[in-house]
């Protein structure tokens, strides 16, 4: 069982960094709506749990951190760490979170915990943008606020596409199984 979870792990990673590549929008300096790519790994989450999904979560990390890192505007060491942490460690860290996140909603557990998981990968980007890619606000524009539309308008599109995916995927076919399980295990 634990090869098979490893292998799904994988896969998930594989297919959410394939499905990054299509975007329906890409904006200037990072951040796209996709054609579901956080999908996989929400997932996987929800399948195995946060320990396994915080696993596929890591691969998808550093596969996205490889494939389309955006260095800071400024050359500072801790403006690299940030945006590493930020956008990328914990803003993709939190997908693998979905199964606890949507635990206490009981049936609406994957929609739940999926918009969880989304709302906080937007407060991961929404952070760095105040703290990081603030230099491009336009002039008297105040930071949260461009932080807020830019990371907004993406993650909105984001969402929405996620949602409408995740409920497709699961009232077709339920969370057990796609794990595998049948009905008397």
């Amino acid at each position: 069982m634990q090869t098979r979870k490893l292998a799904q792990g994988a896969i998930a990673a594989a297919l959410a960094t394939v499905l990054s590549m299509f975007t329906l929008f890409r904006a200037p300096y990072g951040g796209s709506v996709t054609m579901g790519s956080m999908v996989p790994i929400l997932l996987y989450g929800l399948m195995y749990g946060p320990k396994w999904g915080m696993m596929a979560s890591g691969a998808y990390i550093a596969i996205q951190m490889l494939t389309g890192f955006y260095p800071p505007p400024t050359p500072a060491l801790y403006s690299f760490l940030l945006v590493i942490f930020l956008d990328y460690v914990l803003a993709f860290g939190v997908l693998g979170l979905a199964e606890p996140l949507g635990r206490p909603f009981g049936r609406k557990k994957v929609v739940m915990g999926s918009t969880l998981a989304v709302l906080l990968r937007f407060l991961a980007h929404f952070l760095s943008g105040m703290v990081i890619w603030g230099v491009y606000a336009p002039e008297g524009q105040p930071v949260w606020l461009y932080s807020l539309t830019y990371n907004g308008g993406y993650m909105a599109g984001e969402l929405v596409v996620t949602l409408l995916l995740m409920v497709l995927i699961t009232r077709s076919v339920p969370l057990a199984r796609l794990k595998g399980e049948t009905a008397g295990q």
